[in-house]
């Protein structure tokens, strides 16, 4: 088992390089930490290392206290005179240049929290392996008493590692790009260093598409670091007790920072007035909430709200619509063509559950069946501006057999009932059009699931049971090939 074992200290080791890198070397990209500031006549810090000009009046100042007490990066910028800024066009580049490097600096420490959190996970597997070696030992010492019992504690064990392969890979593949970023990034330190010392000697359209490029990959590598194939659901999370036993209640994924607002619609059907609640503490505590009219009842409880709009199915009808709420009107309206409607092929727990429209990392979904798909599953990737159907993928599973379904990174995931005894039994991944059976536990508290969707923002899954709604929090397996790097 040595083998293994080393793996994981690499990994460990690794994980805790990045950190480390991250903490202190982003700061320096900006030249937070490599200037030293103490108070000069004056009342202005004295710039001992020469990268700001002595006069306050001609530069934009940067004083830091490099970290707060949660790790994050904490700095003051005093701003010029506005007719400085004005006069001098290039310091007002240099400036923006800074904030983008400033906001890729945030990006990377969400990338560090994500890896942090999963790395939990590795140590867990750590534990795993060496209680699978005592295992080996006792097997090695005690070969002759109690074999049969002995191996099938074994066999136990190594079904319980077998994920660990493809974190491994993972890690492995998550140290060689966030190294590249970090030469990357050093070279553009390296720059921005010599540009605030000599403004006007380097293009700055040319430095402006580095910086732009390397924020799109860094863009990139956490939208993959989101992804991942479901491997846990949580205990339920009860929010809130209200409505009547069919519903649903959502979060914008999409939303700006700060935004939490929680949008409720109940019944699944002849109804039209979705309540918004300012935050998740209000939604939890009051029963203070803004009412929008809707200009048609929806049907079913496949409702999304997706970068401020609510996307429906129109009752009695196969048609779509997208409704804005800061303008409060339609924006668009597209038939699914052939989708079945008005319960023809619903959910297994009934309520005109048609046409579900969900959301996840990789944009808007439906999912319906179709006469000519023989009532089985199918998924459409939608345009969310026009809501054209960009792709559809047919599936072999009956509609009418699923008790809930939700995608997560273009997979849809379905259980086995809505009541009950109730678990995630089929996959369907849409990167490679092929199909699994799995068994993941879901405890469905409240015995009738009527809404289950996911929010990527969130990582959670957002459910109502029977008048109750619920949050499960999910475990995804993030792996990343070497060729997508």
């Amino acid at each position: 088992m040595s083998v293994p074992l080393l793996k994981i200290g690499v990994v460990l080791s690794t994980m805790a390089m990045i950190t480390n890198w991250m903490s202190q070397t982003l700061p320096s990209l900006v030249g937070l930490n490599t200037t030293k500031l103490t108070a000069a006549q004056g009342g202005y810090p004295d710039r001992s290392t020469g990268v700001f000009p002595a006069n306050p009046e001609e530069s934009w100042q940067v004083y830091s206290s490099a970290q707060d007490s949660e790790g994050r990066c904490v700095c003051t910028v005093v701003a010029p005179q506005q007719t400085m800024c004005s006069r001098d066009a290039r310091t007002k580049q240099l400036r923006q240049l800074l904030e983008k490097v400033q906001n890729m600096t945030q990006s990377i420490q969400v990338l560090d929290q994500r890896t942090q959190r999963d790395l939990q996970y590795v140590v867990k597997m750590e534990d795993q392996l060496r209680g699978l070696e005592t295992k080996f030992r006792q097997v090695e010492e005690n070969h002759k008493q109690n074999i049969a019992k002995q191996y099938k504690a074994i066999k136990a064990k190594m079904a319980e590692i077998r994920p660990l392969i493809p974190v491994l890979e993972e890690y492995k593949a998550d140290a060689k790009l966030v190294l590249q970023f970090k030469e990357e990034v050093q070279n553009l330190t390296s720059v921005l260093s010599e540009l605030q010392q000599e403004l006007g000697a380097y293009d700055y359209d040319d430095l402006h598409s580095r910086v732009t490029n390397l924020e799109e990959r860094l863009r990139a590598c956490m939208q993959k670091l989101a992804c991942g194939k479901l491997t846990g659901i949580s205990d339920p999370i009860t929010i809130k007790t209200s409505g009547s036993r069919f519903g649903s209640w959502m979060t914008d994924p999409l939303a700006p920072e700060g935004d939490t607002r929680v949008w409720y619609m109940d019944g699944y059907h002849n109804n039209r007035f979705v309540r918004e609640y300012r935050s998740m503490a209000d939604f939890m505590t009051s029963d203070n909430f803004t009412s929008h009219r809707l200009p048609h009842p929806w049907s079913g409880t496949g409702q999304v709200v997706y970068n401020g709009s609510i996307y429906f199915n129109k009752f009695q009808s196969n048609v779509i619509i997208k409704y804005d709420f800061k303008t409060s009107s339609i924006s668009r309206t597209q038939r699914l063509d052939n989708a079945g409607f008005s319960n023809s092929y619903h959910y297994a727990w009934g309520g005109h559950s048609d046409i579900d429209l969900m959301v996840d990392e990789g944009g808007l979904w439906a999912v319906y069946a179709t006469n000519q798909n023989a009532g089985n599953v199918v998924i459409s990737k939608l345009n969310p501006t026009t809501l054209q159907v960009i792709r559809s993928w047919t599936t072999n599973h009956p509609k009418r057999s699923a008790g809930e379904a939700f995608m997560i990174c273009g997979t849809l995931y379905v259980t086995n009932g809505y009541s009950g005894g109730t678990k995630v039994y089929y996959a369907f991944h849409t990167n490679s059009s092929t199909y699994e059976y799995i068994d993941i536990a879901f405890q469905n508290k409240y015995s009738h699931i009527s809404m289950l969707d996911y929010n990527p923002r969130d990582r959670a899954l957002y459910a109502w049971n029977n008048g109750h709604q619920v949050l499960y929090n999910v475990t995804l397996f993030h792996v990343i090939r070497s060729e997508e790097l």
